[in-house]
């Protein structure tokens, strides 16, 4: 399992930027951080958590419609980080967001995760 912890979140004005961070804790035998993909989901007040970046041990990167052009996922292998940042913000992207762990392929579905952080609130003002 891994062990994933997020920073970063907080009040933006619309327009702005912001950059979260998911620091990543690979433990017991097999569970080599380079094996993770790592996404970032999003869950708003009364909403489902829905799909918003991804990025696989080869750097291969994903990203939901409604953030594509804004939003860039990264890694960092050496540190066991990954990061998302954020750009041109939007009322829309208001949202607890939350780092989540997979071996090998990402997938574009919550229920296919089974390591989750606590996540990070991002609040964007009109």
């Amino acid at each position: 399992q891994v062990q994933l912890k997020e920073s970063g979140g907080g009040l933006v004005q619309a327009g702005g930027s912001l950059r979260l961070s998911c620091s990543c804790a690979a433990s017991g035998q097999g569970h080599d951080f380079e094996m993770f993909a790592v996404s970032w989901f999003r869950q708003a007040p009364g909403k489902e958590r829905e799909f918003v970046a991804a990025i696989n041990y080869v750097q291969a990167t994903a990203y939901s419609e409604s953030v594509k052009g804004r939003f860039t996922i990264s890694r960092d292998n050496a540190n066991k980080m990954v990061y998302l940042e954020m750009s041109s913000l939007r009322s829309e992207d208001t949202a607890v967001y939350f780092c989540a762990a997979r071996r090998w392929r990402f997938s574009f579905t919550a229920a296919d995760y089974d390591s989750w952080g606590q996540g990070t609130r991002v609040t964007v003002s009109s």
